[in-house]
């Protein structure tokens, strides 16, 4: 394995905040991309229905719609990652945001579905450019470890607010003005979050390394051929002609990264992080995470109008008392972190989580209402602490001056299991054909995927972690 490159961004190259930056409104400036990135998967869900019936989209085409972003989104974040250390993350975010509202703009005014999905394709383009360096510019205008953790919590919190609600709002707007609505949604808050970010946010550090192009161009093509195949299998039958050529694409694609990654000097991979096994537990974390919460959200918001008959104003206000924990669930991480470590709290919540989606593997039909809200609702309580959680592990792990690399791997890792867990929420549905028992089947993976994880936290975080507490206490 050849040398790993450098990618620290040293502190110190960091200028102080600009007169009058307040903690909070720098904290409002780099939450707003994040902000758009978590609606623009919670509130299409629920104007699913609606998209399907106004522009006459099959299911496998709604799931482009849905997944073609996080496609693009997850295949590009490590680019994104080289891009902010080699011309600014604040450039960086700034130009990641203005492709966004672009884009969102092109979402709402498109005519058809195949416009759509384009339109979501350079969403994901520009979701992949301000979300690395949206964490680095975070982690670096709080450098002190212990604000800094009270600040992830926070912005975790402002997040998870938008995705809580994000549900509710959009069956809101779309029973009111439409489908399109919910991408207008993201120019005002594009336009406050640019003018935020040139105003109360500092220049970083700008190190000319060498982009990895030809490991990135490979790494795209074997997600891209990935998700083609879990997309388009159920529809063409997974022994279709049509899909041996992103088979060999991904054998190929997959292949040749993997020779690349072994004799290279510019990485696309920080490989030499993933040495620390709580580096290496965060990102197993995020990935299954994501998986489970992505993937369930997608499927509720699905079996809530097809198979109880829920309109889309209806199906979001079914699902805000789900959602409305994820952001209580933040801040009582900020107010317990300081007092159990990130890798404990993990191991605890995503049990917590597991055991109340496996509580569900009966659900049909005629499940009572409540009885799905309360489940779920459990979930997002453990998916609130855990959320904030992982990052902090990820940041302890590979320390602050490799936020850009770090949080791009993570955010890769997280968007990369959100593809994977609504493509196989869609393949399950879409194979069971049946509300009365596709549901349950998809209750029992995401209840896996919050139990591995929780072994995966417990195993690579908690377990290295010991040792250094008895050494700190001695």
């Amino acid at each position: 394995m050849p040398r790993t490159p450098p990618i620290a961004l040293p502190l110190t190259e960091v200028a102080p905040p600009p007169r009058g930056a307040s903690p909070g409104l720098r904290l409002t400036a780099l939450a707003t991309g994040f902000i758009m990135a978590a609606l623009d998967v919670t509130v299409v869900n629920v104007a699913g229905a609606a998209i399907q019936e106004d522009l006459h989209a099959s299911l496998s085409e709604l799931t482009w719609i849905v997944d073609g972003y996080v496609l693009v989104f997850s295949s590009f974040l490590l680019l994104g990652g080289g891009l902010a250390n080699r011309l600014g993350a604040k450039n960086v975010y700034l130009w990641g945001m203005a492709v966004f509202f672009v884009a969102s703009l092109g979402c709402a005014l498109a005519p058809n579905a195949a416009v759509l999905v384009g339109a979501r394709l350079v969403q994901g383009v520009g979701a992949a450019l301000f979300m690395p360096s949206s964490l680095s510019l975070l982690v670096l205008s709080f450098p002190e470890r212990r604000e800094r953790t009270r600040m992830l919590g926070l912005w975790s919190a402002i997040v998870a607010t938008s995705a809580g609600l994000g549900p509710s709002v959009g069956g809101l707007l779309v029973s009111a003005f439409g489908w399109q609505s919910i991408f207008f949604l993201n120019l005002p808050i594009g336009i406050v979050g640019i003018l935020l970010t040139r105003r109360c946010i500092a220049e970083a550090a700008i190190h000319r390394v060498r982009l990895a192009v030809p490991g990135h161009l490979l790494w795209i093509a074997a997600l891209a051929a990935l998700s083609y195949a879990l997309i388009e299998g159920p529809r063409l039958g997974w022994d279709a002609g049509a899909l041996l050529v992103p088979y060999a694409v991904l054998v190929v694609a997959g292949g040749a990264l993997v020779a690349r990654e072994l004799r290279a000097d510019n990485l696309v991979m920080p490989w030499g992080l993933f040495r620390r096994p709580s580096f290496t537990g965060a990102n197993l974390v995020g990935f299954l995470f994501n998986f489970a919460l992505y993937g369930s959200m997608f499927m509720l918001a699905l079996y809530l109008q097809h198979a109880r008959g829920a309109g889309a104003l209806r199906a979001g206000l079914e699902l805000l008392p789900m959602t409305v924990w994820f952001p209580l669930a933040n801040l009582v991480y900020a107010r317990i972190s300081a007092r159990f470590s990130n890798g404990t709290l993990l191991t605890l919540f995503l049990l917590v989580a597991g055991i109340a989606s496996l509580t569900m593997t009966t659900v049909d039909s005629s499940t009572p209402y409540w009885t799905v809200a309360v489940a779920v609702g459990v979930a997002n309580i453990g998916a609130g602490v855990i959320s904030p959680g992982m990052t902090a592990a990820l940041v302890d792990s590979a320390g602050p001056e490799n936020a850009n690399v770090a949080g791009s791997v993570l955010n890769a890792n997280r968007q990369i299991g959100t593809l994977v867990g609504i493509a196989v929420m869609s393949v399950v549905l879409g194979t069971v054909d049946d509300w009365d028992s596709g549901p349950a089947v998809c209750f029992l993976l995401v209840g896996l995927a919050y139990l591995a994880a929780a072994v995966s936290a417990w195993g690579l975080i908690v377990r290295p972690e010991r040792p250094e507490a008895v050494t700190a206490k001695a």
